[in-house]
């Protein structure tokens, strides 16, 4: 907040930053192993305007000796993954999904750039998330990933709330789908204190709800969370992009005025009026 004189009396003025269109709270989902129950997921996301983020393995698309599994079902074929996740994100999972805390480092190191090399081959965008495998890390990986092209990566921890994240390389979700989805759902929907940021962030494998026979659960949150004008719906590397992106603002000492030096567009309350900061322009703050 900055100090600015108003008819001699002396004021703060308070700036937030807010997501897209001026919103307070955005979802993001995150869904691993890139099987096939992804395609009725997407179908889902897409009707009720939902975006996700789907982690895959490079070494483990198209292999030969694929057996059907009413458990998991196949993995998408490479011929179908732009088809399938377009207007979602392909993110990073390791080449062959292995525990890699127990693994040697070069070994993670090669996992981690050869499933990036595989995949945008097949997308044709650089990836640059990941979750871990098997919810398996370590600081070390953490440190690591940074030098490899990754900006983020999900563990399996949950926080219950709807908190932005710390650590973007220990990014824990709200919740997995099968733990009190819904009653955190309503919770989301009422929040209101448009002075915060709320950040609801879901995460599963999509053949749970085939597994678990409840694709009733994701249904009805879709339909409660949807096509709403008060959430911005996004992957996770857009969360990650536009924080960075606000980060990047350069204000004046008195901050009277804003110089977005990004291509990316920002939005910003100040003292409860929004500002839209397109990319590489300067906004007087009046």
């Amino acid at each position: 907040m900055i100090k600015i004189e108003e008819e001699g009396i002396e004021t703060m003025k308070t700036i937030y930053i807010c997501f897209p269109g001026g919103k307070f709270k955005a979802l993001t989902m995150s869904y691993d192993d890139g099987r096939e129950a992804d395609k009725r997921l997407i179908k889902l996301f897409n009707k009720h305007g939902i975006k996700g983020t789907f982690h895959l393995n490079a070494g483990l698309i198209d292999i030969d000796n694929q057996v059907p599994n009413d458990k998991y079902g196949y993995r998408i074929p490479r011929g179908e993954i732009v088809d399938v996740y377009t207007g979602h994100e392909v993110s990073a999972h390791t080449m062959t999904h292995p525990t890699v805390a127990r693994c040697p480092m070069p070994h993670v190191v090669n996992e981690v750039v050869e499933d990036r090399r595989g995949l945008e081959e097949i997308v044709r965008y650089p990836v640059r998330g990941m979750s871990y495998p098997n919810g398996s890390y370590s600081e070390e990986i953490k440190n690591m990933l940074p030098h490899v092209g990754i900006e983020y990566s999900r563990v399996v921890e949950e926080t219950r709330s709807f908190e932005l994240p710390t650590d973007l390389y220990e990014w824990k979700a709200t919740c997995h789908h099968n733990n009190g989805l819904l009653e955190l759902t309503d919770e989301f929907i009422e929040l209101n204190r448009s002075q915060l940021l709320y950040l609801f962030y879901v995460w599963g494998h999509s053949y749970e709800f085939n597994r678990d026979d409840n694709w009733e659960l994701i249904e009805e949150f879709c339909e409660k969370i949807g096509n709403r004008d008060d959430i911005w719906y996004a992957t996770n590397i857009e969360i990650v992009d536009y924080m960075n992106a606000f980060k990047n603002l350069r204000f004046s000492m008195d901050s009277s005025f804003v110089y977005n030096p990004s291509i990316q567009t920002v939005w910003i309350s100040v003292n409860g009026e929004i500002y839209e900061i397109k990319g590489g322009e300067q906004v007087d703050l009046t």
